[in-house]
């Protein structure tokens, strides 16, 4: 987060509760009046909705234009890396589809509710073909662009990694083999991404800045329709996502740790817990970068392993992100009453996969992945509006637990990567200092 954000005298957290107490107290007095207050938080989802696309395609893009690595140990690391994340997903919709923590808002489906899920529907069917069936590999070519500009409109996340893809590989291509110009024009490219994404960045910390008028907004709104009966959801809601966020991490890591990498578990948490807490402090995975690297080192883990894992595997290892975004997709879901098939449960997986794709370290990038995912699995628009800043009353909660967790996956990762064959360095052995200090290159 910039220091703009950081200088802000009363803290995100702070300022979201008095929000969120000030819309039950609005809501409390104007009753249904309130609604019009909504319009707050409807305002802040569109702003996500309009930046995460492209920031979304910067970031996907530097990631190809910047990533050097060796090929085996690539391959260890992605292996490792989807390993993890595919048990992400599968706690995430399984807890969900086991708990059914979204029918815990009842509350919305009142008859006027219902009502309007149903209107969002019956627009949605109109341009559906009416022999028309939910098929993963059907709806996956589906999403290759066929326009450059209409998947950033669309918001289909799919579709922009896939741009993101082809041109972070052709750029790549025309860097290797052209000089000259050639090389030069891909270097301003570079540049004009780092900055674009830089830029999209400071955008989206303003617009977490009002957060706590959206939350204010619709707060209000919500008990001055259904009254304090729908908080009570929330609860539930927060409890499924810690829980499935701790399975994966007092659970998958430590077999992991135990059954493959042979590491003692008190050995790994000594020097894990300093970078596990500070990332449930700061609430990104890239901010505590260093304090991950000085824990290898600690760990004796070898530098270059140490710097594959931290620096380039914590753009792949969004786990927290997988498993809180696959819950929150089937709650949604589940609160509006709109039944998600094996199919659209399939799709949804393979959107949060790879909506998380490089955003793990940014503060709040769990909203901004999960309102594209919900987007791209075509959920009724109206109601998932409504929602979704309902949850961003306790997603600051949620959003430091996700950072634990990913922080957590970069150390395992590093750990295994040792463990495996170490990385080797450019003269081909395998590094074996480990007593300077960890840095950043």
């Amino acid at each position: 987060m910039s220091s703009s954000a950081r200088g802000f005298r009363v803290p995100l957290t702070v300022r979201i509760l008095l929000g969120m107490g000030l819309g039950v107290a609005v809501g409390l007095i104007f009753g249904a009046s309130a609604a019009r207050l909504s319009l707050f938080g409807t305002l802040i989802i569109d702003l996500i909705k309009g930046l995460a696309g492209p920031y979304l395609f910067c970031l996907v893009l530097l990631t190809f234009l910047t990533t050097r690595i060796e090929a085996k140990a690539a391959g260890r690391m992605i292996a490792i890396s989807l390993v993890n994340g595919a048990i992400a997903l599968t706690i995430g919709l399984t807890i969900s589809n086991v708990l059914q923590p979204g029918k815990s808002f009842d509350v919305l489906a009142e008859p006027e509710a219902v009502a309007r899920a149903k209107a969002e529907l019956a627009k949605l069917e109109k341009s559906i073909e009416p022999d028309q069936t939910i098929d993963f590999v059907k709806d996956i070519f589906g999403h290759v662009p066929t326009s450059f500009v209409r998947p950033f409109l669309d918001g289909s996340v799919l579709s922009i990694v896939i741009l993101a893809i082809f041109a972070g590989l052709a750029l790549r291509a025309v860097r290797a083999s052209e000089t000259g110009e050639g090389r030069e024009g891909v270097a301003l490219l570079e540049a004009i991404a780092v900055a674009s994404s830089k830029a999209l960045e400071r955008i989206i910390e303003w617009v977490i800045l009002l957060v706590p008028l959206a939350v204010f907004g619709v707060v209000a709104k919500t008990v001055g329709q259904y009254g304090l009966g729908v908080f009570r959801g929330l609860g539930v809601y927060l409890a499924v996502g810690l829980a499935g966020l701790a399975i994966q991490v007092f659970v998958v890591y430590q077999l992991w740790l135990v059954v493959v990498a042979r590491m003692p578990l008190r050995k790994f948490w000594a020097a894990a817990k300093e970078p596990v807490v500070f990332a449930m402090g700061v609430g990104s995975s890239n901010a505590t970068i260093p304090k991950t690297l000085a824990a290898f080192d600690r760990l004796g883990i070898s530098r270059a392993s140490a710097r594959m894992a931290a620096c380039v595997g914590t753009n792949l290892n969004n786990d927290g992100i997988l498993l809180y975004e696959a819950m929150a997709v089937l709650f949604v879901a589940q609160a509006i009453g709109e039944p998600m098939s094996l199919g659209r449960q399939l799709i949804a997986a393979a959107s949060c996969a790879i909506a998380g794709v490089g955003i793990s370290g940014i503060p709040e990038a769990g909203l901004i992945s999960l309102v594209l995912v919900l987007q791209t699995v075509k959920l009724p628009s109206g109601m998932v509006e409504e929602i979704l800043p309902i949850l961003l009353t306790v997603d600051w909660v949620l959003g430091r637990a996700r950072a634990m967790t990913n922080v957590s996956s970069d150390l395992l990762v590093g750990v295994l990567l040792d463990r495996f064959g170490g990385v080797k360095s450019a003269a081909g052995e395998i590094d074996p200092d480990t007593n300077e200090e960890a840095r950043l290159e």
